[in-house]
């Protein structure tokens, strides 16, 4: 018997249909808790790098409309997967 309580986890992705994904695990550290955290650290990283270049492309002026729409969806992408790590984040420190 486990002395772990069972706790979830919001995961770092969805489902194809854009359903949330939970890790309902016994509280113990797991290999897929792990593989959740390398996305989540993956994925924190594609957004800096994506403010990086949102930085450059913001200042010049040969940018144009297509780009700079595509760089929009880009940056809102990241800021939805950002958003996501934090919530994941937040509930597992107020444990």
């Amino acid at each position: 018997m486990s002395d772990h309580q069972a706790t979830t986890r919001l995961l770092p992705w969805t489902t194809p249909e854009g359903k949330t994904c939970v890790l309902v695990s016994d509280g113990g550290e797991s290999g897929f808790s792990r593989v959740a955290d390398r996305i989540e650290d993956v994925q924190l990283e594609m957004a800096d790098g994506l403010l990086d270049h949102a930085a450059d492309m913001l200042g010049d002026d040969a940018a144009t409309n297509p780009q700079l729409r595509f760089l929009g969806e880009q940056l809102s992408a990241a800021l939805r997967d950002v958003r996501r790590v934090a919530e994941s984040r937040g509930a597992r420190l107020s444990r």
